[in-house]
């Protein structure tokens, strides 16, 4: 038994309806949602991030949605500070949160509760890793921790222990998770959620992806900033400021790339054995109730 308190996180690919599910069972049990993705926290990145509406969200707050402006640092380290501060007054509240989202180091952040040193972050320094490729940064990493058992191809994490090494941390996680976490897994067999990557980027430039790309770039947002993002705001912007000859090129490259996105999200997620991948074709939302049921009980 534990006395911490409860977490339902709802992870998965993209386009696999994830926001949806975290939503209807927010609203079943009473609770709230923590988004955990890294492009929504931005003012503004709505269709291209596929950020949920108010219609959508009718009667179930959520947080960590619209927090900051574009161009502006944002790092793990304060998405789980600010997640903690949303979970706490959450549960302070008496109600159950819900932590929803796809990007799996945010995730990782509140469910394992990494540490993080109190050190100012270098940006410049940050910036020239940026500027690596990830088999450098890994060597660099292993120049510095021969043992270390971090994945290799994990670029984001090669990255944060080169960042603490640097600020004079000792490489190691040291993880002190602060909830009892049910995860559950969104994800669909590969040809349906090749299907639903389609059908949602034809929606979303319909209602108007491509302009909203436009106005963040007219109301200042930096290419540097734009490109950093990836995927939708990426390939839009190389294609808005002439990198990318055609609308239809653009499309087509950007749709591989969220295919590609989609197969390292699992690859993320297969490494934690604890998600309870639901059955997407057999009452997912049934499935998880009980699941909840039994796990908040």
């Amino acid at each position: 038994m534990t006395d911490k308190r409860k977490l339902i996180a709802v992870v998965g690919t993209t386009a696999s309806g994830k926001s949806d599910i975290g939503i209807d069972l927010a609203r079943h049990y009473g609770g709230e949602v923590v988004s955990a993705d890294c492009r929504q926290v931005f003012r503004g990145l709505d269709l291209g991030s596929g950020k949920v509406t108010p219609e959508e969200i009718v009667g179930v707050p959520h947080h960590l949605i619209d927090i900051i402006n574009p161009n502006d640092f944002f790092s793990t380290h304060d998405f789980q500070r600010l997640a903690y501060e949303a979970i706490d007054g959450i549960h302070g509240r008496g109600r159950l949160p819900f932590l929803v989202g796809g990007t799996g180091l945010y995730v990782a952040s509140v469910t394992e509760g990494y540490g993080f040193s109190n050190t100012v972050p270098d940006l410049e320094y940050r910036d020239y890793l940026e500027t690596l490729e990830t088999e450098e940064l890994y060597r660099r990493l292993v120049e510095i921790v021969p043992d270390t058992d971090v994945d290799p191809k994990n670029r984001n994490r090669v990255m944060r222990l080169l960042e603490k090494i640097h600020d004079g941390d000792d490489g190691q996680v040291h993880n002190d998770p602060r909830y009892d976490v049910l995860k559950l897994g969104i994800t669909w067999d590969r040809d349906v959620l090749r299907q639903r990557i389609d059908e949602r980027l034809v929606r979303r430039v319909q209602l108007g992806m491509i302009d909203e790309v436009r106005q963040l770039l007219a109301d200042g947002a930096t290419v540097e900033f734009m490109m950093k993002l990836g995927l939708e705001y990426r390939f839009i912007t190389r294609y808005l400021i002439g990198d990318i000859a055609t609308q239809e090129e653009m499309l087509e490259l950007l749709g591989i790339a969220i295919k590609q996105f989609s197969k390292r999200q699992m690859t993320w997620f297969r490494r934690d054995k604890e998600i309870v991948w639901l059955d997407m074709n057999d009452k997912p939302l049934e499935e998880a109730i009980r699941l909840i049921d039994a796990f908040i009980k």
